[in-house]
C-alpha cells in the first residue's frame, strides 16, 4: 500500500462508527482494524472475518491462493495494496449492504449496469479500484446507479 494511503487511513483510526463516518472513513477503518503489529494487513484475519477460506480470499482478491498462504508474498505490496482496496469497498458499503459479509456478495456478485454489468470484485482485479470509489461515491450523494 502506498505510504500516503496508510497515512490517510491511520488518520481515520479514531472514529469506526459507519453512520458518523463519510463513506471513504468507513472502508478505512475496516482496513485498519485487520492490520497486524508487523503494519501489514493480516490476511488470516481477512478470511475469518469474511468468512472465507483462504483459498476463496485469494480468489476474491485475485492473487494466486500461495500469495495468502506464504507470509513473504502476504505482505507484499501488491498483495497489501489490493486487500486494501477490496476492503475499503467492502466497507464502504457493509452499512447500507446489511454488514461485511452482505457486502461481500454484494462485491462479488452484483453487476453493475454503469461498468457494462462487470462486478466490484472484477474491476478492483483489473486495477480500476478508484473508479468504484467514485461511483460509490456518486451513489451515496445521490446519482443514479
Amino acid at each position: 500500500m502506498a505510504d500516503g494511503k496508510v497515512a490517510a487511513l491511520a488518520r481515520t483510526r479514531g472514529s469506526t462508527a459507519a453512520v458518523e463516518q463519510p463513506a471513504g472513513a468507513a472502508g478505512a477503518a475496516l482496513v485498519l482494524s485487520l492490520f497486524g503489529p508487523g503494519g501489514a494487513i493480516v490476511l488470516d484475519r481477512v478470511a475469518e472475518r469474511l468468512g472465507l477460506s483462504k483459498q476463496q480470499l485469494a480468489e476474491t482478491m485475485g492473487v494466486s491462493p500461495e500469495t495468502v498462504y506464504r507470509a513473504d508474498r502476504a505482505r507484499a505490496r501488491r498483495t497489501q495494496a489490493r486487500a486494501a482496496e477490496m476492503l475499503e469497498i467492502i466497507g464502504r458499503i457493509s452499512a447500507w449492504a446489511g454488514g461485511e459479509r452482505q457486502a461481500l456478495a454484494w462485491y462479488r456478485g452484483e453487476p453493475l449496469p454503469a461498468f457494462g454489468g462487470r462486478t466490484a470484485e472484477s474491476l478492483v482485479k483489473d486495477g480500476k479500484a478508484a473508479a468504484v470509489r467514485d461511483f460509490l461515491d456518486h451513489v451515496a450523494t445521490g446519482g443514479f446507479a
